[in-house]
């Protein structure tokens, strides 16, 4: 989608803040629903970034799967959790929210100092023209299956076997 300069970059900014304030929303929130519905918001922000890159059908995808299914699934497994469990014994504070906050915190200053070291002006964005000219005689579904299958086959695999795990967590709690 070819959209003006300013107009990209306010819509970029709205996301990147929806994505930010999702995420606060599901680590911060005590109730486990606002929490997944925080999630919702998370999935749907992500899902609509891909649509000014042109990747319509992966938005798509990302909306009826993500928001769709997953998230779905977990408001309905969290709905069906007793609540009151959770409030019974109510501690503000415990030596393990200080260790994942100490290990969040180096992650995520890790992070930032390797984002700021990088000398992202080297890297060159180029295509070669005999591989924009194999893209345009296969559809994009095509091209997807090929990319999951090949360059994205890792990554892909990874992110399903942590929504497995994900899923399993949910039924487990779930069933007590």
């Amino acid at each position: 989608m070819d959209l003006p300069g300013p107009i990209h970059d306010f819509l970029l900014v709205f996301l990147g803040s929806g994505l930010i304030l999702g995420g606060l929303g599901v680590v911060l929130l005590t109730n486990p629903i606002y929490s997944a519905f925080s999630l919702g918001l998370v999935f749907v922000c992500i899902s609509l970034l891909y649509i000014p890159s042109n990747s319509h059908f992966v938005a798509a995808a990302q909306l009826l799967i993500y928001v769709g299914a997953i998230n779905f699934l977990i408001i309905f497994a969290v709905m069906f959790m007793n609540g009151s469990e959770y409030y019974k014994d109510l501690n503000l504070w415990t030596v393990g929210d200080g260790v994942t906050s100490v290990v969040c915190t180096s992650i995520f200053a890790s992070l930032i100092t390797t984002i700021l070291d990088t000398s992202w002006y080297g890297i060159i964005w180029t295509t070669r023209s005999n591989q924009i000219i194999e893209q345009d005689l296969i559809s994009n579904s095509q091209q997807i299956g090929i990319h999951l299958s090949t360059d994205f086959f890792l990554p892909f695999e990874l992110i399903s076997i942590i929504l497995l795990v994900a899923l399993i967590g949910a039924i487990a709690v779930a069933r007590q």
